[in-house]
Formats: C-alpha cells, sequence, structure tokens
C-alpha cells in the first residue's frame, strides 16, 4: 500500500490496500479510506469520514467529520459502472457533506475544483461540474448534471435542479429553488428563483473597475427591458458593450442549455 512515509493514520482508522496516500496526510479517528481513493499532499481527513470509490483529493483539502466523498451516485440508472469523483486543492467539505461519483452517461465523472468552501450538509450530485472558489452556505443541494461556474456563492438551504449552469460570480440567496439557468454575475432570490439583478458586492469585492460595473449594468437593463426576445437581446450585448464581463454573459446565454433561463424580474 503506497502510504508516504511522512503521512499520519490513526490507529482506529481504515485504510484499504491500493489507497494511495500522499506526503503530510492526516487521516483521524474511525475514518475510512477505499482501494481507489488517491490523496494528494497534506490532505487531512477527520474522524469519522469515509472516502471511497475511484477518488482523487486534491493537496490541502481538508474533509470534516462524518462527511462522505465518493459514494456511488443516487441515480436509479446507475448499474455500478466504473465513474469517479476528483476534488480540488484547499477545499473545506464540511460535516455531514455528501458527494458523489459521476456515471456513464452524464460523462462519469463529479469534479470540484480548488478553494471550494462546501458547508455542513451539503449535496453534489453525480456529474456536477463545480468551479473554483465557490461558496455553498449550510444544507445546499446540487442535483445531477449542474454546471457551477467560479466564485459563485449559494446561501444555505437552497437546491439547484438537474442540469442547471450557474455562471460565474453569480449569488444565489437563502432558502431559494433555482431551476432555470443563471446569467453570469447574476443575483437570484425568493423561493422559486427569480433574477433580481446582479451581484454587485461580488463584483466590487473581485475588483472589478467601476466602468466595467457600470457597463455591467447597463446591459442587464437592455436584457431586461431591450427590444425583442431575450437570446435577441442577449446577442445585440456584444454590439453595443465591449467589455469582458458583458460578452461573457451573452457567451453563457446563447450557449448550449438543457434548461430555460431565469430572466429579468420584469422583464418584457
Amino acid at each position: 500500500m503506497p502510504i508516504h512515509p511522512t503521512a499520519f493514520i490513526h490507529p482506529s482508522a481504515s485504510v484499504d490496500d491500493g489507497a494511495v496516500i500522499g506526503a503530510d496526510c492526516t487521516i483521524g479517528p474511525f475514518s475510512v479510506v477505499g482501494n481507489e481513493v488517491v490523496l494528494q499532499r497534506g490532505v487531512t481527513i477527520k474522524s469519522h469520514a469515509v472516502v471511497t470509490g475511484w477518488t482523487e483529493i486534491g493537496e490541502e483539502t481538508v474533509i470534516f467529520p462524518f462527511a462522505t466523498v465518493g459514494e456511488v451516485p443516487q441515480d436509479l440508472k446507475f448499474k455500478g459502472e466504473r465513474t469517479r469523483l476528483e476534488v480540488g486543492a484547499r477545499c473545506r467539505i464540511r460535516e455531514g457533506a455528501t458527494l458523489n461519483t459521476g456515471t456513464e452517461g452524464g460523462g462519469g465523472v463529479t469534479r470540484i475544483g480548488d478553494d471550494c468552501l462546501l458547508m455542513t450538509g451539503v449535496h453534489i450530485g453525480h456529474d456536477a461540474i463545480v468551479g473554483n472558489r465557490v461558496v455553498m452556505a449550510n444544507n445546499v443541494a446540487i442535483a445531477g448534471h449542474c454546471h457551477i461556474g467560479d466564485d459563485v456563492v449559494i446561501g444555505g438551504l437552497s437546491g439547484i435542479h438537474q442540469f442547471v449552469r450557474i455562471g460565474q460570480g453569480a449569488i444565489i440567496g437563502a432558502v431559494t429553488m433555482v431551476t432555470n439557468d443563471v446569467i453570469p454575475y447574476g443575483l437570484v432570490q425568493a423561493s422559486r428563483g427569480e433574477l433580481e439583478g446582479l451581484n454587485l458586492v461580488g463584483l466590487k469585492r473581485r475588483g472589478v473597475p467601476r466602468p466595467e460595473i457600470t457597463q455591467l449594468r447597463a446591459a442587464y437593463q437592455m436584457l431586461a427591458q431591450g427590444e425583442g426576445n431575450f437570446h435577441d437581446r442577449a446577442a445585440r450585448l456584444v454590439e453595443d458593450f465591449d467589455g469582458p464581463h458583458v460578452r461573457e454573459i451573452s457567451e453563457f446565454i446563447l450557449a448550449a442549455s438543457d434548461r430555460s433561463f431565469l430572466t429579468p424580474k420584469g422583464a418584457k
């Protein structure tokens, strides 16, 4: 069993033959590590956690007690095919979180980016793709096949419907059900998620220049109130505005999607 000599494994932990344990890893009491698991340098698994399946955990990620990482999908179509889970570096997977592997029909992999915070009770369903620096508050549920962009924040007790895409930098309020795609930098709240504006606080925190934010606000108003249907207005954004963030919103809306979009509240 390839265990780096600098790794620490508590005597009560169960580590199967075949697991790869990198340098400076720590596996706490009563935790379980499966035979196809790879832990990169500095991973910490605290007590009573399960890491199983064909799963790779990136450097310095911490998995807290009672999390279950790499179990099979909650999908009745899953018949035991060989699929995997990839978790990036420096993530924090808090107590009771569940992350499932992919399915053959969905691409075979569930992927979490770097520097993500998945708080208590978060669920990441099969074949979901989560970007970097994503924050999910307590008991957020991400259904199968969702795509969550970089720097997204999702409030507690919110649910994201299967196949939904959430664009980079968007923010979802607490106790919100999101059933349609959310544009990059969008602000969504209410019990059946409504697009109520832009994530201006997040844009400012990321250091987006004021002129670019002003342009984004004008582009959003055009999406809400311009001529033609939603896709027509999105296509015209790049004709009227030249900023990279506006271009990202336009490209997101015009890209292929398995869901319709949340459109601006009050849009024509």
